[in-house]
């Protein structure tokens, strides 16, 4: 056992002495050492009841025969470090947690690892520490939040980030607020709809690296408290076959994942976190290779913020099982690859169904004929930029107007606020990307002021940044390379004619070359925001959007 090298031997009396110490018994440190990676804390709603799951997770550790080793990994709430200096660090928390994460495990060497993560960048984080460290592993989730009700409409967290933008111009009034704000969000979870958490955390079922049911089963069921003490078990039984991450995730589960990801329309995220995963792995991923499957895969579930529907009721439809199957009889995935259930994907999808076709639609009855999620390329985006395509009004999906420029998130809040985008225009927001952030923050506040103020219809957005999976509407985000790397999108002026062609995958700069030439020649560079500490160190060897914005160092 890998356990042995801390634990076995005449020269380990010091190690075995201080395992004792924390109440270990000979015999407890005799088994398999299951480490279990819990991001708990009390900031977070989809984390404030993980310290249950893990104590689930547990149990069915010691029935399975280990002994569990509890070890935390800190996290960040999106929504609450949303417009301030603390979205700098979300996304360089992915690189932390997974750096954490195999330290710890190095460091104490334990035989398996069982993540409970249930947010945002806590979810890829784990998944690349455990396909960075290749030991048998498996995922359990915290689950989704339950949406809330409000003057008899079913809500969740993006009617909270469009309410602002609705009592600036009149539609709502500060009573509304006030209810939005105490009952859209009634209790743990990952936020209701198809957001970045809940986006990854299916991407995790469906990659294989967790038990059915993780993605969706809802945070507050009995139901979830059964999937991890399943989860506990099943390591055990992983431990014993010796089946790791990278038998898990291959090359196939990777493309299974992408197809999925266009059926589902998840956050723009995924196509952030999904290269950065498959890079763990040494797996090549091109966001060429993510159009071409978008271009075939037909959008077959709908969940808000672009639908009507949130992930209680994808879970009521038969789940991920029943949309993987539906996508199975198509013949868009690859059903022999392994999962965490120690048994291939075509056995867990036997016994699944579809429930409700409303939810879980058909070739002929879906929204649209391909993908949610779409890659766009020109001169602004020569290595790309991405949209949440199921997610935009159809009279956006081509879209011309002029060029509204602000060289920030909070400048561009502060524009919205005082009027100075009309109906038309497209908002750029730029020096926000992975280096220029630095940490590419999202921007949610824009979006969600721009539909709350009923523009999203006639106004797109397009950065260098990135977006919540709460964002709506004709929003471009990741556009490569960024304007802190010397992108056209710093060359931008008011303006300037943008035209943007979705279904073609189109997003260009009228721009003639003299004009162009003569701007190069004129152009300086604003001063980047001063950070200091751990951004400065991220802003200097973060790589683009393009790549996952992983972090390079040289061999």
């Amino acid at each position: 056992m890998r356990s042995d090298l801390m634990k076995k031997g005449n020269e380990r009396i010091p190690h075995r002495a201080l395992l004792k110490a924390t109440g270990l018994t000979d015999e407890e440190i005799a088994r398999p050492i299951i480490g279990i990676v819990n991001a708990q804390n009390e900031i977070i709603p989809g984390h404030i009841h993980l310290d249950q799951i893990a104590e689930a997770v547990k149990a069915g550790v010691r029935a399975a025969g280990g002994t569990p080793i509890e070890f935390p990994a800190i996290g960040v709430c999106d929504g609450i470090a949303m417009n301030h200096m603390g979205m700098h660090y979300s996304l360089p928390s992915r690189e932390h947690i997974a750096d954490s994460v195999e330290i710890m495990a190095v460091a104490h060497p334990v035989d398996a690892l069982v993540f409970i993560p249930n947010c945002d960048k806590i979810v890829p984080g784990m998944l690349m520490a455990a396909l960075r460290l290749n030991i048998p592993s498996i995922f359990c989730s915290g689950g989704p939040m339950l949406p809330g009700k409000v003057q008899g409409k079913t809500v969740a967290l993006t009617d909270a980030f469009e309410a602002p933008g609705a009592i600036e111009v009149g539609k709502k009034d500060a009573a509304y607020g006030r209810e939005i704000e105490e009952h859209s969000c009634p209790g743990c979870g990952s936020c209701a709809g198809l957001f970045t958490a809940n986006s990854m955390n299916c991407m995790t079922e469906i990659l294989g690296m967790a038990l059915p049911g993780n993605g969706t089963i809802p945070a507050v069921s009995a139901e979830r408290i059964r999937l991890a003490k399943h989860a506990g078990m099943k390591i055990m039984e992983l431990l014993e076959k010796d089946i790791k991450p990278r038998d898990i995730v291959t090359a196939a589960t990777i493309h299974n994942g992408i197809v999925a990801d266009m059926a589902l329309g998840c956050s723009t995220n995924t196509i952030l976190h999904l290269p950065a995963i498959a890079h763990e792995a040494g797996i090549p991923v091109s966001l060429q290779e993510i159009n071409e499957i978008s271009d075939q895969v037909p959008h077959l579930v709908k969940l808000n913020p672009a639908g009507q529907h949130f992930i209680v009721d994808l879970d009521d439809a038969g789940g991920l099982s029943a949309v993987l199957k539906r996508l199975d009889s198509y013949g868009f995935i690859d059903t022999s690859v392994m999962t965490a259930s120690a048994k291939p994907l075509c056995e867990i999808l036997e016994n699944a169904a579809v429930l409700d076709e409303d939810v879980i639609r058909t070739k002929e009855t879906a929204y649209s004929a391909t993908g949610g999620l779409a890659v766009l390329w020109g001169n602004l985006c020569p290595d790309g930029a991405v949209v949440k395509k199921g997610a935009v009004l159809p009279e956006m999906l081509v879209h011309e107007g002029l060029a509204k420029c602000f060289n920030s998130e909070e400048e561009c809040i502060e524009g919205l606020m005082k009027g100075k985008v009309v109906p038309g225009d497209v908002v750029v927001v730029r020096y926000e990307g992975p280096k220029g952030g630095p940490g590419m923050r999202e921007m949610l506040s824009p979006t969600a002021t721009l539909a709350g103020m009923g523009l999203d219809s006639c106004c797109a957005l397009i950065t260098d940044g990135r977006f919540s999976g709460v964002s709506r509407g004709a929003s471009i985000g990741h556009i490569s390379p960024e304007a802190a790397s010397g992108g056209m999108l710093r060359l931008l002026e008011d303006g300037d004619i943008i035209s943007i062609d979705i279904p073609a995958h189109k997003l260009e700069w009228k721009v003639d070359d003299a004009t162009l030439a003569e701007r190069e020649k004129n152009f300086k560079q604003p001063k980047l925001k001063e950070v200091s500490g751990f951004l400065k160190r991220y802003r200097s060897i973060v790589s683009s959007a393009s790549e996952g914005a992983i972090l390079k160092v040289e061999d």
